[in-house]
Parts: structure tokens; C-alpha cells; sequence
């Protein structure tokens, strides 16, 4: 079992909350603002192409969500080649100063994988430049290992496609890279409800980051809410120690004495 960290540590930074939100797909920054409050997160997650966070004639994140109060995490959502994503992440450090970053490379607009050869080289180049790396990637555990020691602060692989919902499809591999990294694992894509949540953090992982589970719910405030206790819940599991699975009963009421 990974030695316990009170709190999340990135990058040398502490978080109270291991949960991680986006700012994508909400119908509203107002209701993006009262998930976020829902949820407890302190990082949320923004989308540098397809957010305003400049124009003052519309509608801006920072108009409701303050980047003094949280920690904003500028991402590189739509990005499909390195030099797409190292323009988008230094634009990023220039408007606000961010160097924790999360880089996405992907490798075509169907499946919205990673593309793990420009993912990798992207990561070298920023770490190069003193940006803090939570790099999202495959599930694969070698190509995970090759991130951290690249010198990513954080590693994020998929659970499943972005916004499927179709949770963690090979949870094996997931529990095989949390036992390998040194670094924070945050179980990225795919989580659709917040059994999934949970079920990532029962597997070790450090955190989950979440978008279109609370974006596109009917009430995306009361998901967030779920989803906090669900985070909350897979990390106690975790280190408390589940039992071990068995192929057959045992009673529950042992029949040899255990007392006296």
C-alpha cells in the first residue's frame, strides 16, 4: 500500500480535496460555480481554446470563479499535435501566471485518445521550460512510467473515452500504475457516476477529475456533491484495507473460539 499523504501534494503544492472538476459542457458559469462549490475541489480545470477568459465584451469564468480562491489548472483539451499544446500552455503562463498544467495530446477527434509519442514529447519540452506536468494518457503502464520519469508532477490515465461514462475498463491496469508511480495518479476520463469515483480511489489512485459526469447530470450541483462523498469514501476504503475476495462462503460467525 503507497505510504499515506494526509493531503494531495502536486508539484509541491497541498490541496484539502482530491477531487479535480472541469469547466466544460455546464450550461451556465453560474452553475459551473455552485458544483464547484458543491464538490469542495480547490483545482478546477480549464479549457484554454474553448474557454473566454479574456474578452471582456462576454461572459468569462473568472466573472464567477475566482483564480485567487481556487487553483486554476489550464488544460489542453483540442489539441492533436506538440506544438498546438506548448503554444496553448505558454499563452496560458503568460494571461495568468499558471505552471501547473495539464497536458492532453490527442490522437484523432473520434476517439480522443492520447496520442502517447507527442504526449511524451511534449512533457519533456515543458518540464524543460519549469511547467509542472499532470500528463493524461493511456492506461498502459509502461508509457506511464516513461511520464513520470520524464519529471511529470502528476500522472492521469484514462478510466475510458473521454465523456463515455463508461467508468474504469481495465481496472488492473490502474491498480498496476498506482503501485509503480511515485508521483499522484488521478484517474482521468470516462468516470460516469460516483460508484466509479469511488471505485478509483478504492483501486489507490491519489484523485479522480471529473467534467461531463457533473456537467451533463440533471442536477449537476447535487452530483457534485455525490461525487465528494464518493471520493471521500474510496479513499477511506483504501486505507483501511478491504478484505481479501474468496471463491467460496465463509461464515460469518466463526465457529472456533477467537476471544478468552
Amino acid at each position: 500500500m503507497k505510504k499515506e499523504i494526509k493531503k494531495l501534494v502536486i508539484g509541491g503544492k497541498t490541496f484539502k480535496s482530491r477531487l479535480i472538476i472541469g469547466t466544460g459542457k455546464y450550461t451556465s458559469f453560474q452553475i459551473n460555480k455552485k458544483a464547484l462549490e458543491a464538490s469542495g475541489a480547490d483545482i478546477i480545470t480549464v479549457a484554454m481554446k474553448r474557454v473566454n477568459i479574456e474578452n471582456n465584451q462576454e461572459p468569462k469564468l473568472t466573472d464567477y470563479i475566482s483564480p485567487k480562491k481556487y487553483t486554476f489548472m489550464p488544460n489542453t483539451a483540442g489539441c492533436f499535435n506538440s506544438d498546438d499544446a506548448l503554444r496553448t500552455l505558454k499563452l496560458a503562463r503568460d494571461i495568468g501566471g499558471w505552471d501547473m498544467v495539464k497536458l492532453e495530446v490527442l490522437s484523432d477527434k473520434k476517439t480522443l485518445y492520447p496520442n502517447m509519442i507527442e504526449t511524451l514529447k511534449t512533457a519533456e519540452k515543458l518540464i524543460n521550460d519549469n511547467f509542472k506536468v499532470l500528463a493524461y494518457c493511456t492506461d498502459d503502464p509502461v508509457l506511464a512510467k516513461n511520464l513520470e520519469n520524464a519529471g511529470c508532477s502528476a500522472i492521469m490515465p484514462l478510466g475510458s473515452p473521454i465523456g463515455s461514462g463508461l467508468g474504469i475498463i481495465n481496472p488492473l491496469n490502474i491498480k498496476i500504475i498506482v503501485e509503480q508511480c511515485k508521483v499522484p495518479v488521478i484517474l482521468d476520463a470516462g468516470i460516469g457516476s460516483a460508484s466509479d469515483a469511488c471505485f478509483a480511489m478504492e483501486l489507490g489512485c491519489d484523485a479522480v477529475l471529473i467534467n461531463s459526469a457533473i456537467a451533463q447530470a440533471k442536477d449537476p450541483i447535487g452530483m457534485a456533491e455525490s461525487f465528494k462523498s464518493a471520493v471521500i469514501a474510496g479513499r477511506q476504503c483504501f486505507l483501511s484495507g478491504k478484505m481479501k475476495k474468496k471463491q467460496f462462503a465463509t461464515a460469518t460467525s466463526p465457529t472456533s473460539k477467537i476471544f478468552g
